[in-house]
């Protein structure tokens, strides 16, 4: 977790840019294996991206090990029936990564998921607390070809995806940055391929007053994935700049 000085009302929330593994307990592939999956999955350098002055949570694990986005009850994750519930069980391609026993998913739970959890609901409260409202936005990239287990394989995929909940989100939320975009050439979805927002629990369809909005960034647009390479293109400071821009917009509304 990272907290900036500025307790702005907007946080920052990225919970998939990074590739560490705490421990390889329950593995059951060879070490290289699991890495090509944290290159297949992670969100390169949104980290770098949304590095803006406002309150900042970025979880310091791979989704690989323990993804907090995920709910943490198996039965209500649909994600979770493709291996990719709170703790990933399976490799994109369907094969069987890691065996997770009860004591194992509990520990998981209970070190990396609730406390990463709960630390977005505290900085929630406060800023809600001191402000009488708080933006959170959830911060991906996305690959511009579909994964086997995405849900949405349409293409093409768009530049950029903003995601929506029809209780948190409002339309003078996020019409403005869609309209930006679009103005610049930019193609623009609405919870296509991905959806939704996070909202912590306590808050979620209960507070109108927590705000949300996801903001997922095509990949093609300021990174490359070679063979097990990745690295910035030259346009990576111009969609940082653009970010710094949407970001503005939100101040605004």
């Amino acid at each position: 977790m990272v907290l900036q000085n500025s307790m702005k009302p907007i946080i920052i929330h990225i919970p998939h840019t990074s590739p560490r593994i705490p421990y390889y307990d329950g593995f059951v592939m060879d070490n290289q294996t699991i890495q090509d999956e944290i290159n297949h999955l992670t969100d390169w350098f949104t980290d770098e991206l949304f590095d803006l002055p406002y309150p900042i949570i970025v979880t310091p694990f791979s989704r690989v090990f323990c993804d907090v986005e995920r709910f943490e009850d198996d039965s209500q994750e649909i994600m979770a029936r493709k291996g990719m519930g709170m703790c990933y069980t399976h490799l994109d391609n369907g094969e069987l990564m890691r065996d997770v026993g009860p004591d194992l998913r509990e520990r998981i739970r209970t070190d990396y998921y609730l406390p990463h959890y709960r630390a977005l609901e505290q900085l929630t409260s406060e800023l809600l607390y001191k402000n009488g409202h708080v933006t959170i936005v959830d911060c991906h990239s996305f690959s511009d070809v579909p994964f086997n287990r995405d849900l949405n394989k349409d293409t093409p995929r768009p530049d950029f995806c903003l995601g929506v909940d029809e209780y948190h989100t409002s339309e003078d939320l996020y019409l403005p940055i869609q309209k930006l975009l679009i103005n610049l050439g930019y193609t623009v979805h609405i919870n296509n391929p991905y959806s939704g927002t996070m909202i912590p629990m306590k808050y979620y369809q209960k507070n109108k007053n927590v705000k949300g909005l996801m903001i997922e960034v095509n990949r093609k647009l300021y990174m490359t994935n070679s063979n097990g390479v990745v690295s910035k293109t030259q346009s990576f400071e111009s969609i940082r700049e653009l970010i710094k821009n949407i970001f503005q917009v939100l101040e605004d509304s």
